[in-house]
């Protein structure tokens, strides 16, 4: 499911705590869609029974990776996450960093990639604060947006 609406996205959190559902949540730009993703997706599922997954809007990836990016623009991303077997929610967020989505979610696990440190989340605080944990799971390797980018480029210079 895909939400925009963040009351709705609230009353939808509320439903699956009522259920007693163990919230999972990651976001990330999910820019060129490779299996390092999807397989990071997968262990992340793992850790409970919902997975919401933010997803940084188009303008907020200018913000954080430059002009050049994203390649694949947000209504194709969103589309392609909605459609993978573990992803229960699709959220899609301006802001920098998901903070925002996190204050709403208060999600039991959050979950980033090993390219991050836990003391280095300005989410962390937050997540700890209200007794969620962070999750820091180990990269794909040779799976990275960025270097396929710079392959491709070398390839057809």
């Amino acid at each position: 499911m895909i939400t925009t609406d963040r009351k709705l996205l609230e009353g939808i959190v509320n439903e699956l705590k009522a259920q007693n559902l163990k919230i999972v949540f990651t976001n990330g730009c999910f820019d060129i869609l490779h299996k390092g993703h999807v397989e990071y997706l997968a262990r992340a599922k793992k850790f409970g029974d919902i997975l919401m997954v933010g997803i940084n809007s188009d303008e907020s990836i200018k913000k954080i990776k430059g002009a050049k990016r994203p390649i694949i623009p947000l209504e194709s991303r969103i589309y392609v996450l909605n459609n993978l077997k573990p992803v229960d929610f699709v959220i899609p967020f301006d802001e920098e960093t998901p903070i925002n989505l996190i204050k709403i979610i208060k999600p039991d696990i959050h979950v980033k990639g090993g390219d991050y440190k836990e003391e280095d989340l300005p989410e962390a605080k937050i997540i700890k604060e209200y007794g969620g944990k962070v999750k820091i799971l180990p990269l794909v390797e040779g799976f990275s947006t960025t270097n396929i980018i710079e392959r491709v480029l070398k390839k057809y210079k």
